[in-house]
């Protein structure tokens, strides 16, 4: 398995969350969304500038700015 950060993944791959790598208010945000260890998570849809991205986790889709998936490290 491959380890990367959640702002590498191509659009349609999907991968597993394995950490997250920021504090505070951040970490907080992303758990609370469902972004939790073991979790699977993929990139569905880019923004035509790039920024944000939409993800499908748990049956829903949430959309993250890329400085913030940064932080989410995963499993490939």
């Amino acid at each position: 398995m491959t380890n990367s950060s959640l702002d590498k993944l191509d659009i349609n791959k999907c991968a597993k969350i394995s950490t997250i790598s920021c504090n505070g208010d951040l970490k907080r945000r992303l758990l609370d969304l469902g972004l939790v260890n073991g979790t699977t998570i993929k990139p569905i849809l880019k923004s035509p500038i790039g920024n944000p991205i939409a993800y499908e986790v748990r049956g829903t889709t949430i959309a993250l700015r890329k400085e913030d998936s940064k932080h989410i490290k995963i499993k490939l």
